[in-house]
């Protein structure tokens, strides 16, 4: 499930926060920043909280939830300066996150605010989250969230500034890496009178039932050795299985995973995150050099497995055992099954192995994540993913000022808008560690890049190129939102 498709990394603290990322289905996230102090990381931690709508759709049910939000004013220049909000996706929102985002709002003159998605993290409705409990959480009532709490939260700061209600808003731009990057697409879509423009950075718009590209990119990020020796090495997984199980899966620390294609589909996700976060050579030197060594290929991927998704990364055997799947108490893994309902009602993102040419088991096929769906939520789940696109527009959706951006080597831009248009541009950040929301977050994007600095990506000066471009449409939006604000007075 590799689309950072945002975890916790318990010991230590979440290192990518305002935006989450699961490798599992979507993106992946605890990280756990090395020798960078939690003040240096975060521009704040001080939680706050909102009663939100529990239903947004029922006129007659008037249930809330607390959901939790952060907001970071040290450089919002009163009283009409702009507001960012950062939307956090699928995994708990710890703080505002110390990345490029800073850098912008210090630029703009902004003040910060970000929500946490429901269900996840501190923002659960409900103290069970047994499938019938899981109706509400949706990308759809997420949008609701949003702007709900947009609207209460600049009706907030009127009265800190003493404007007087019906004065005019400040002008809001919205953030979002991956989901949470669709979130801030399909925002502007659906409510462009509530934010002047969207940067949504490596954002997953288009959902998709069988996403075999993934797998195709994966390879292509790779290069022809490195991906030969990945599938000589997931061939000899495929074997080793076959004959002593339990002493393969012991060397990636995994034994307790029964169902083989479980497993398969972690070590899979392994060799996702080395490219997805910028990181090829983690694995690529040292496989490559163990092939052409005759080493072990084996030991040499469990060892990469081990020392750097797991020890760095935060990597965890239980998220891909459904049996904790399964479990519906609320606790810090539960973001896991969260982000599994979300993928098998409406996003999909299954990545299968594809028909030829495969760098993962082709035991990773479409019958594995519908089964898997099953056996976490019952028969009747499945991802309705035409409905999705029809309603947002999947990778053709007609909206205006929104900023896409994607990292090269990002297996998720396959989901993305690629293609620029004048009211939607669009770019890849081409360079040989871009991945995952590099624009935000730099690269290599462990350990954490604080400010997200460019200097050690491959190519620093393409990423800066596209940053300037980002300042100069974000400038220009902003700048039509205020003339818009005045003529209107």
């Amino acid at each position: 499930m590799s689309l950072e498709f945002g975890f916790i990394l318990i010991n230590i603290f979440t290192a990518i926060v305002s935006f989450s990322t699961l490798s599992h289905a979507l993106l992946h996230p605890s990280s756990v920043s090395h020798n960078v102090s939690r003040s240096r990381y975060y521009m704040t931690t001080n939680e706050l909280w909102f009663n939100q709508t529990l239903d947004h759709e029922s006129p007659n049910d008037h249930r809330k939830f607390r959901q939790r939000y952060y907001e970071f004013m040290d450089y919002f220049r009163s009283p009409d300066g702009p507001m960012f909000m950062i939307i956090c996706g699928e995994g708990p929102c710890s703080g505002i996150a110390n990345d490029y985002i800073n850098v912008l709002a210090k630029k703009f003159q902004a003040g910060v605010v970000s929500l946490e998605h429901r269900y996840y993290g501190k923002s659960s409705p409900f103290n069970s989250l047994a499938t019938e409990n899981l109706k509400y959480l949706s990308s759809k009532q997420a949008l609701y969230d949003l702007a709900s709490f947009r609207q209460y939260y600049q009706e907030s700061l009127n009265k800190k500034l003493n404007i007087s209600s019906g004065g005019s808003d400040n002008p809001w731009f919205f953030f979002g890496i991956s989901y949470s990057g669709a979130l801030s697409a399909w925002f502007r879509l659906k409510f462009p009178h509530l934010t002047c423009g969207s940067l949504a950075s490596s954002a997953v718009v288009r959902a998709i039932y069988e996403f075999s590209e993934f797998d195709q990119q994966i390879g292509e990020s790779a290069g022809q050795e490195c991906k030969l020796a990945l599938q000589e090495t997931n061939k000899l997984l495929e074997l080793g299985l076959k004959v002593k199980n339990k002493a393969v899966k012991s060397l990636f620390n995994a034994t307790e995973l029964d169902v083989d294609a479980d497993f398969l589909y972690l070590t899979a996700d392994a060799a996702v995150m080395a490219f997805q976060y910028g990181n090829p050579d983690k694995l690529c030197v040292p496989l490559v050099e163990a092939k052409k060594n005759g080493s072990d290929l084996v030991v040499t991927y469990s060892t990469y497995v081990r020392e750097y998704c797991m020890r760095i990364w935060g990597l965890r055997v239980r998220t891909y055992n459904r049996k904790h799947l399964r479990n519906t108490v609320v606790t810090a893994d539960s973001a896991y099954r969260l982000w599994w309902f979300q993928a098998c009602t409406e996003l999909g993102y299954f990545q299968v192995a594809p028909k030829y040419d495969s760098v993962r088991s082709h035991q990773i096929n479409t019958t594995f994540h519908l089964d898997l769906c099953k056996s976490l939520f019952g028969k009747d789940v499945y991802p309705k993913v035409d409905a999705t696109n029809l309603y947002y527009g999947g990778d053709r959706l007609a909206a205006t000022k929104i900023i896409f951006t994607n990292g090269s080597e990002d297996p998720w831009r396959h989901a993305s808008k690629q293609n620029s248009t004048h009211e939607m541009p669009s770019y890849i950040i081409k360079c040989r560690n871009c991945g995952h929301g590099s624009d935000i977050r730099g690269c290599p994007q462990s350990p954490m890049v604080i400010e997200g600095k460019s200097n050690n990506c491959s190519l620093p000066d393409y990423v800066n190129k596209v940053r300037q471009q980002m300042v100069e449409h974000i400038d220009l939006w902003l700048s039509e939102c205020r003339q818009s604000i005045r003529s209107s007075i």
